[in-house]
């Protein structure tokens, strides 16, 4: 009993501290695969093979309803802790690959969302490519500024280069 507390006590707090949760249904898989599953999402998820029955229990605890219904089967959960689209692309990618994978659901900013959802959320692009296009944007944005500041400049010296040559040619 004691052994089956301790893991509702550490599934409630992976529940608490995940940013975005992935139910999956592992069915078919074999001891090597999940291993590569595992190691491909390690940076930033934990992947636990769950009892359902105790995962319901820390789910509540956690204050999550997203998986009501759907902890049904061999079930395991993706705990992210990183970058959530990262996670979401390396399991959709783990799934083409081994379509006994079976993504069920997920809990994501607060919110139950579908598989579907979880797909959406692979085809966007990782944090570190939106900001090195957000960095890409401000650089473009700062030379422009620097062109306009320059352009009255170089306009102004040009014309008292012109007044000054006028002014020696008629003196």
């Amino acid at each position: 009993m004691a052994n089956k507390e301790a893991t509702v006590a550490e599934l409630t707090e992976h529940f608490r501290q995940s940013s975005a949760i992935v139910l999956t249904e592992y069915r078919g898989l074999s001891v090597a695969q999940l291993k590569k599953l595992r190691r491909g999402i390690q940076a930033d998820a934990t992947y636990a093979v769950v009892k359902n029955t105790l995962t319901r229990i820390a789910a509540k605890e956690a204050g999550i309803d997203a998986f009501d219904g759907l902890l049904v089967g061999p079930s395991a959960l993706a705990f992210i802790h990183g970058d959530a689209v990262t996670v979401a692309k390396s399991l959709r990618d783990f799934a083409k690959e081994n379509p006994q994978l079976v993504i069920k659901g997920g809990y994501f900013d607060g919110a139950p969302i579908s598989p579907e959802e979880v797909m959406q959320l692979a085809n966007l692009e990782t944090r570190e490519v939106l900001l090195a296009k957000l960095a890409g944007a401000f650089k473009a944005s700062l030379y422009g500024a620097a062109y306009m500041f320059n352009a009255p400049l170089a306009q102004a010296v040009r014309t008292v280069d012109a007044l000054r040559e006028k002014q020696e040619s008629a003196g």
